[in-house]
């Protein structure tokens, strides 16, 4: 198991000190990344914690998983490797320009 863990179906009023605090109990917490819209900051209900040792982190999900946090029953496990998004790419088609020349006044 590796050390990066997802949490997920967070209260909106979770923060990286409450989670930090609430999986301090399982070992030690090395960063806490609360994942927010990047547009108005609110959280978007999913968080990683990544502990010092595999161990930790294997007590810190068996501790965890299911447990209510603020009316909530949060879910844990073992976070998986962010796959590639490719680059961004290309617009592909037909050019995407100025909207031709109909209704244009010069």
């Amino acid at each position: 198991m590796g050390r990066k863990l997802y949490v997920g179906n967070l209260p909106y009023s979770a923060t990286e000190q409450s989670l930090r605090d609430a999986f301090s109990a399982s070992g030690a917490v090395d960063s806490v990344s609360l994942i927010t819209d990047r547009d108005t900051g609110q959280s978007k209900g999913f968080a990683f914690v990544e502990m010092a040792t595999d161990q930790e982190a294997q007590a810190a999900t068996q501790a965890m998983n299911g447990q209510m946090l603020d009316g909530r029953q949060i879910k844990v496990n073992e976070a998986k490797p962010r796959e590639s998004r490719g680059g961004g790419g290309g617009r592909g088609g037909f050019g995407g320009g100025g909207g031709g020349g109909y209704g244009r006044r010069y």
